[in-house]
């Protein structure tokens, strides 16, 4: 079985002259249910978030202001999203490790997830989770 890969979405964009206007919806610009919201924000230069995998959580990545970078591993390669249109939101299946850095000045990340918050669902060590995406793509 291939490994899973994070995929750019290109979310919805309303131009007006008063200004522009981006929406997600449940299920229809994502392949899941919003289940839970949060964000990033003044992150100090130099720092990562991130640096984890989900068993079972789905994430949507957008960058509302600013910009940074997202590095997505899926125990095979490694790629870099730079994160920098607020139009634009990356889906990061669940088995995927994932880090967020170089954050610029003000930068805003909003994440949408697939699940409520669970501490179980988690991989914060990166041996564990090489074994689980193995496991998975069996």
């Amino acid at each position: 079985m291939e490994p899973k890969q994070a995929k750019i979405i290109d979310l919805p964009k309303f131009f007006d002259e008063r200004g522009n206007l981006t929406v997600i919806e449940n299920a229809r610009e994502i392949p899941f249910t919003i289940r839970r919201a949060y964000w990033v924000y003044d992150v100090p230069g130099g720092e990562h978030r991130g640096g984890h995998a989900y068993r079972n959580n789905q994430e949507l990545i957008v960058a509302l202001s600013g910009s940074f970078d997202i590095i997505i591993d899926n125990g095979v390669e490694r790629q870099v999203f730079p994160m920098n249109r607020s139009y634009f939101g990356l889906y990061v299946p669940s088995g995927l490790w994932r880090e967020m850095a170089n954050f610029s000045t003000n930068s805003l990340a909003l994440i949408l997830s697939s699940t409520a918050y669970d501490e179980a669902d988690y991989l914060y060590d990166y041996d564990e989770f090489l074994a689980f995406s193995q496991h998975e793509r069996k």
